[in-house]
């Protein structure tokens, strides 16, 4: 798969993961790993991209002596997913000619 399409779909998985609630990277890492493979060295630098632009929140909570890292999606991480799943639309209607491309001419 090309890497700026998974860099795209890794970021809407990591914001849809975090729009049923709080979480942190190894919890994110098993809720996602079923749809898209995903390492911790893939997921913290989008955390840290996504937590740039505004579209996670994270905190710091002692876990069992030591602090957890944990992320929150915010408006503009709802908004995000939003944006995603129009132009995703986009996308598949793209999609939809490439695979039927033979049969258009």
């Amino acid at each position: 798969m090309d890497i700026q399409i998974k860099r795209g779909l890794l970021e809407a998985c990591v914001l849809t993961a975090l729009a049923s609630g709080d979480s942190y990277g190894y919890k994110i890492i098993r809720d996602i790993s079923p749809y898209i493979e995903i390492s911790e060295s893939t997921l913290y630098p989008i955390l840290r991209r996504l937590e740039a632009g505004k579209f996670v929140e994270a905190r710091s909570v002692e876990h069992n002596g030591r602090l957890r890292k944990y992320y929150r999606i915010t408006d503009d991480g709802h908004r995000r997913i939003g944006e995603f799943k129009e132009e995703w639309k986009e996308v598949m209607r793209v999609v939809d000619f490439i695979m039927g491309g033979s049969e258009n001419e």
